[in-house]
C-alpha cells in the first residue's frame, strides 16, 4: 500500500506550488513528465556545488572519482531493467535512443525489399525516424492491426509479420491508450521471422517491471524525465552482439579509440562508442537516485496503485453521465476522455483554471486520431504519488465542464 501524503512530502513541486500559487496543484500529466523528488535534486545540485568534473577526460581525483560514479550509474540502471552493464547507452532521452536505433541500424542493414511493422498507436518518436529511414532505403512500413480497443496483440503481429519483415518497433505501453502489450510474446514472434523487436519503454520503464533478458527483446528506450529524474537523460539498451553491429549516431570525442590524418578511425566497444562528446552528467547521477527511490517504493506497488486509480477514475468519469472514455479497459494510469460537446483544448484549459493539469490534443500520436474518430482527446496520467482525491477534484471540475467558457472570460 502506497501512503501517497507522506510520499509527496519528499516532492518540492507539491508544497512550492502552494506557496506560489496560494493552492493545490493537481498533477495529472505524469505520462507527459514527472516531478523529481528531493534526493533527485540533491543529486544534481551535488554534482554542481562538490564534484564537477569530466568523465574519461582527466588523472587527476575528480575526474577519476567520476569515471566511478559513473560506472556505478551504468550498473545500477542495468540491474533495474535486467540488462548487463555493457548494453546500457547514455542517450538524451527515448527519442534519442530510438533515432540511435533507426539510423545506427535500420539504416545500415534495411533495404528495398525489406519491411518495419509499427502500430497506430505510436508516438511520433516511434515513427518518424522508421518513416525517415523507409525514405532513405526505401524499405516498406507496414501496420500490424489494432484489435476494437485499440490494443496490440500476439495474434494481430502474427497476422502481418512475413520474412519480409526486419524490424518490429512498437509501444510497451502506448502513451494515449495505456494498453500494455505482451512484450515476451511479440519478441518470439518477431524472432520467429528474424526480425529485431525495438520497445519503446517511456511509458512503461517507469511504472511496471522491466525485464529485458527475460523477454528477450532486442532494443528498449526510455526517458529518465518520466521516471522522476532529470530532463535530458535516457538510455539504450541493446543486445551486446547488436550494439556491436550497429554504426553511432554521433562521432567525436570520448568514444574513438584512434583516428589520423587519413581518415583510420576505430572506435571504442559499446556502449562507450555511442556517447561521443560530454555527457549529461548531473542527468545520469540524478537518474540513478531516481530508481533507487521508485525501488524503494516497489515497481509491483507502483503498478497495483496505478491499476486502482485507474479503474476509480473511469467508474468517477462515466457516472457523470458528461464524458467519453476512450480506454476503459486498459491497465495502465492513463484515462483518455472528452467532455461531450466541449473541445479537448477548451476542456483542459477549464480544468486548468480548477487547478488541474491535464494533457489535451494529440499527444504526438498524429495517426491514431482515425482509430478514435476525434480530432483531439484529453488525458489524464497517474503516478505513485497521485491521489484518490485529485481523482475527485477531476471529476467535480468535469461536472461542469460545460461552463469552459469561464476560464476565457474570468
Amino acid at each position: 500500500m502506497i501512503d501517497v501524503k507522506k510520499i509527496r512530502q519528499d516532492f518540492p513541486m507539491f508544497y512550492n506550488h502552494v506557496q506560489m500559487q496560494g493552492k493545490p496543484l493537481v498533477w495529472l500529466d505524469n505520462a507527459s513528465t514527472t516531478f523529481k523528488p528531493d534526493c533527485v535534486i540533491e543529486a544534481v545540485t551535488e554534482y554542481y556545488a562538490t564534484e564537477t568534473s569530466n568523465s574519461h577526460r582527466g588523472d587527476y581525483d575528480l575526474c577519476y572519482a567520476m569515471d566511478k560514479k559513473i560506472a556505478e550509474c551504468r550498473e545500477r540502471i542495468a540491474s533495474f531493467i535486467g540488462a548487463d552493464s555493457k548494453e546500457v547507452v547514455f542517450t538524451s532521452g527515448t527519442t534519442a535512443s530510438i533515432n540511435l536505433v533507426a539510423f545506427g541500424y535500420g539504416l545500415k542493414y534495411l533495404t528495398a525489399d525489406d519491411e518495419i511493422l509499427l502500430t497506430q498507436a505510436e508516438h511520433a518518436s516511434n515513427v518518424l525516424p522508421w518513416f525517415k529511414v523507409s525514405e532513405m532505403t526505401g524499405c516498406k512500413i507496414g501496420y500490424i492491426p489494432l484489435d476494437k480497443d485499440g490494443r496490440l496483440t500476439v495474434e494481430n503481429l502474427r497476422k502481418v509479420i512475413s520474412s519480409k519483415t526486419k524490424i518490429v518497433a512498437v509501444a510497451h505501453v502506448t502513451n494515449v491508450l495505456g494498453y500494455i502489450a505482451d512484450a515476451k510474446g511479440l519478441a518470439k514472434v518477431a524472432h520467429e521471422f528474424g526480425a529485431k523487436i525495438v520497445l519503446d519503454g517511456a511509458q512503461s520503464v517507469p511504472h511496471i517491471k522491466t525485464n529485458v533478458k527475460d523477454w528477450d527483446i532486442d532494443f528498449l528506450a526510455f526517458s529518465g524525465h518520466k521516471l522522476c529524474g532529470p530532463t535530458g537523460i535516457g538510455v539504450l539498451y541493446g543486445k551486446f552482439d547488436l550494439l556491436v553491429k550497429t554504426d553511432p549516431f554521433m562521432t567525436g570525442g570520448g568514444m574513438n579509440a584512434k583516428f589520423d590524418m587519413c581518415g583510420d578511425v576505430g572506435y571504442l566497444a559499446p556502449p562507450m562508442k555511442f556517447e561521443a562528446g560530454t555527457q549529461n552528467i548531473a542527468g545520469i547521477l540524478g537518474l540513478k537516485k531516481a530508481i533507487d527511490y521508485v525501488d524503494s517504493i516497489g515497481m509491483d506497488n507502483i503498478e497495483a496503485h496505478e491499476r486502482e486509480l485507474k479503474a476509480y477514475a473511469v467508474e468517477k468519469l462515466l457516472q457523470t453521465g458528461k464524458v467519453t472514455v476512450y480506454n476503459a479497459n486498459s491497465e495502465a494510469g492513463i484515462v483518455t476522455f472528452n467532455i461531450n460537446d466541449v473541445f479537448a483544448q477548451d476542456a483542459a484549459t477549464y480544468l486548468n483554471s480548477k487547478g488541474i493539469a491535464c494533457r489535451s490534443g494529440q499527444h504526438c500520436a498524429k495517426i491514431l486520431n482515425d482509430f478514435l474518430g476525434t480530432v483531439a482527446t484529453v488525458r489524464a496520467s497517474f503516478y505513485f504519488y497521485t491521489s484518490k482525491e485529485d481523482v475527485d477534484a477531476l471529476v467535480e471540475a468535469v461536472k461542469t465542464g460545460g461552463n469552459f467558457l469561464d476560464a476565457y472570460f474570468n
